[in-house]
């Protein structure tokens, strides 16, 4: 069938390496492992501390974090396989191209705007918050309809999306050195807040490390999880099985990893450095969340433990209120970072689809003298803007997780895919134990997804279905492999 169609490796490689859309290769891996790290470490580690312990593993949620980074860690040794054999802009949906066909590729590339495009409009949103938060400790207080969750117009959220809009058309060695110092600034404050901690825990407070489980009450309607809807499975607060509950909450603070793979034309030595910079990025974070998840509930006993600001407040709760000050500070520049670069895959995936014609191949030029694809990006951040500044994004926050989870099952697939049928190909990274390992990130991945609403599910399809449309009235016809002569360049399956 032609919506099956694959795009040859080769081809994209052709592609990435000459004619007016290529880009400039300057980065290193220890640059790309600062993306990851820049990325990864966001609000999830100021706040989903706090909830996980207090509402369902107690003192366990460290194990929590363990379990989460062993399912990124599944999902990442799958895409530093492919980021090492087709070191191409365009992470998962360039790979599914390969593999499994255009519309699946598509439809890939659709998703992938769940995550990087909507979650740089959440994350800029949460900005605004901390950043009028911060402003209100020197005595500065901006409207809330300007700024926080009833913001009418959320000003200072659309003003940072548009700052790091010029940082990314500037080029990807400017935004490195942006992103390396904002990256500092928040390893800085999460290093001073475990350091600091340490003098203020207590060994009580780690009894019980497991606590005894209870039964959660049951959610009802839309915002049930598809896996009490489908199985009956009630969720369960404490003990073992509330651990990995907790674990699919805490997993969301890991997203971001993937989006190393989309700065792939612009690695120096990708078949190196990108599985260094997947892989290094993720230990890094996993060390950090779980050093912090300790420090927190041995500060402050689980039960107590802020859900808005656990870190914040666990420090006023010693008498240490100066710290909220500084973990205000790590909290911003971690989501600039975070934004910025969610910004920069959503622009790579885009320049990839565009390049193969199934969006306007126009929109693909690169700057002539910054070599980044400079209207792509442009139109990613103005979009950016106008979401994070006039619509309440709380409600379809969710909808980043399943799209991000949904990469990492077509991912894994793919690797299976593209050793039957390519085994050909040079690999300087492999997936250890294929099948077992991607059957594995299948699995975590979907049973994560299950945990996920059922109103979360019905916008995902809705999403999926709009992109469908999409690609039968324009992408279908106009695709490059499509309107390439067979055997000149791109063959069809």
């Amino acid at each position: 069938m032609s919506v099956f169609r694959t795009k040859p490796v080769e081809q994209s490689i052709e592609d990435a390496e000459g004619g007016e859309h290529r880009l400039r290769r300057s980065l290193s891996a220890l640059d790309l492992t600062v993306f990851g790290v820049g990325v990864i470490v966001g609000t999830g580690i100021f706040v989903l501390t706090g909830v996980a312990a207090r509402n369902t593993a107690g003192p366990a949620v460290a194990i929590s974090f363990v379990v989460a980074g062993v399912v990124c860690a599944l999902a990442a040794l799958c895409y530093a396989e492919f980021a090492a054999t087709v070191p191409v802009a365009g992470s998962a949906y360039t790979y599914a191209y390969a593999t499994i066909g255009e519309f699946p590729a598509w439809i890939i590339g659709w998703d992938l705007m769940l995550e990087l495009a909507l979650g740089a409009a959440v994350v800029a949103s949460g900005w605004s918050g901390y950043f009028a938060s911060l402003l209100k400790n020197f005595g500065v207080y901006l409207p809330p309809s300007i700024a926080g969750d009833e913001a009418v117009f959320n000003i200072p959220a659309a003003l940072i999306v548009i700052l790091l809009t010029g940082v990314l058309v500037a080029g990807i060695k400017m935004s490195a050195r942006f992103n390396g110092a904002m990256v500092a600034v928040k390893l800085a404050v999460v290093l001073l807040v475990i350091i600091a901690g340490l003098f203020f825990v207590k060994g009580a407070n780690y009894r019980p490390f497991i606590p005894p489980a209870q039964a959660m009450p049951a959610t009802e309607g839309m915002k049930a999880p598809l896996i009490q809807v489908l199985f009956g499975v009630q969720p369960v607060a404490y003990g073992v099985f509330g651990v990995f509950t907790a674990a699919a909450l805490v997993f969301f603070a890991y997203i971001g990893f993937d989006v190393v793979a989309t700065a792939a034309e612009e690695t120096r030595r990708p078949q190196r450095d990108l599985p260094i910079g997947i892989i290094a990025s993720l230990v890094v974070c996993t060390i950090l969340y779980v050093a912090v998840s300790l420090v927190v509930v041995g500060m402050q006993h689980y039960s107590e433990l802020s859900a808005s600001a656990p870190l914040a407040d666990a420090f006023r709760a010693v008498g240490q209120p100066w710290m909220a000050t500084v973990i205000s500070i790590g909290a911003i520049a971690g989501l600039t970072t975070v934004v910025m670069i969610l910004m920069l895959g959503q622009s790579r995936v885009l320049f990839a689809m565009c390049r193969d014609n199934l969006l306007p191949r126009s929109l693909a030029r690169v700057h002539p003298t910054f070599r980044t694809p400079y209207r792509i990006t442009i139109i990613i951040g103005a979009v950016t803007a106008l979401l994070a500044a006039l619509i309440p994004l709380s409600a379809i926050a969710e909808l980043v997780n399943i799209g991000t989870l949904f990469a990492f099952v077509i991912v894994a697939v793919a690797v299976v895919i593209l050793r039957r049928t390519r085994p050909d190909l040079p690999r300087s990274f492999r997936t250890p134990l294929v099948p077992l390992v991607p059957i594995l990130s299948v699995l975590a991945s979907a049973y994560l997804m299950l945990n996920l609403p059922v109103e979360t599910w019905i916008r995902f399809f809705v999403w999926m279905a709009i992109g469908a449309a999409v690609y039968f009235l324009y992408g279908h016809r106009r695709s490059r492999v499509a309107t390439t002569a067979p055997g000149e360049a791109v063959l069809g399956r």
